[in-house]
């Protein structure tokens, strides 16, 4: 795709109404064309193939086939950005382990705010998406290890961040964690209740003990915290142990969580103790905290753009120099459990 030219999008729901409103949602960015749209997953493969669309919005619960098995079946042949549009249901993240890029909650269409919210996040998950990779190479071998700071010696607290891509990413790294590792907070760009899933997701399908962070929770060893949808989440000292406080505010880089406001707390209360993880995601967010918490002596790594479904905020914090060492996504949980 050049960099002028549209983006091509194939929109599949086997809803006609709601095929028109993602239509005109779409065409409102003129960056945007809707080449075509499918009411089904068969229908859909005819008009990848004549269209060759350069990314693809489709519904989870389609008759025939539904969307997560309709994926499963088409990213190995047709390696295309998919954004999953759905009610709120676990069923998403079922999607994303099936290859899908990022996911957008239908609209109440009974609030007159949900419809211009789901549009402007529509229009910008889409333009990710289509700059995304859908099945990531095989990572590279890690470069120069560089320096760890192994020297500072056992970590008390772990920080990760991440955006797009992001919740397989930390699903990969928490399910190959041993349940002696130290707590966890996570900052991962997501919209409420969905965060709640997504630890609940976590919570089952690894060893650790995962939750949605709430504000006064103590951080455990074994344990993962996932910042809420909807708040920004920072770490507090209490004595020798950390404690969390969860809060309402605004947009910070865009995001709410914002991974920044996270590592900057775990800056300033856990120091030279923590290590920072920014994982695959678009944009800046994390950057200047990841920084913050090297300088304060923490050990900092960053996944490589090899591995990263969209490698911004990682390249970001490299660039200024944040990222003590960048390593692909298998190599991640072997070297937090060595530290």
């Amino acid at each position: 795709m050049r960099a002028d030219a549209p983006i091509k999008i194939l929109i599949v729901d086997d809803s006609p109404v709601f095929r028109e409103l993602l239509a005109r949602a779409l065409a409102l960015d003129p960056s945007i064309v809707v080449v075509a749209s499918a009411a089904d997953p068969f229908e859909a493969r005819d008009q990848i193939l004549k269209h060759r669309p350069d990314a693809m919005t489709c519904d989870v619960e389609m008759p025939g086939m539904n969307g997560i098995e309709f994926l499963r079946r088409l990213l190995p042949q047709y390696p295309i950005p998919v954004v999953v549009v759905s009610s709120v249901s676990e069923a998403v993240f079922d999607a994303l382990a099936a290859g899908a890029v990022d996911f957008v909650a239908k609209p109440n269409m009974a609030s007159p705010q949900a419809l211009p919210r789901f549009i402007q996040e529509l229009i910008i998950k889409v333009k990710i998406a289509a700059k995304s990779k859908v099945a990531p190479q095989e990572p590279s071998a890690p470069g120069a290890p560089g320096a760890t700071g192994t020297e500072a010696g056992p970590a008390k607290l772990i920080a990760i961040g991440a955006s797009t891509g992001g919740t397989e990413a930390i699903f990969h790294i928490l399910s190959n964690l041993p349940v002696s590792v130290p707590g966890i907070v996570i900052a991962q760009h997501i919209p409420p209740v969905f965060s709640r899933m997504f630890a609940e997701r976590l919570h089952q399908q690894t060893q650790l003990t995962v939750k949605e962070a709430r504000t006064g929770d103590e951080v455990r060893a074994g344990c993962a915290y996932v910042a809420p949808g909807d708040k920004h989440m920072r770490v507090k000292r209490s004595g020798h142990t950390f404690r969390l406080e969860c809060a309402e505010g605004e947009k910070v880089n865009g995001h709410c969580p914002s991974v920044d406001i996270l590592f900057e707390s775990v800056a300033r209360e856990a120091g030279g103790s923590a290590i920072g993880v920014i994982l695959t995601g678009m944009g800046y967010d994390g950057a200047k905290g990841l920084l913050a918490m090297r300088r304060k002596g923490a050990r900092t790594f960053g996944q490589d753009e090899r591995s990263s479904v969209v490698y911004g905020m990682p390249k970001v914090a490299y660039d200024i120099g944040a990222v003590q060492r960048q390593l692909p996504l298998r190599e991640i949980p072997r070297l937090l459990g060595s530290l």
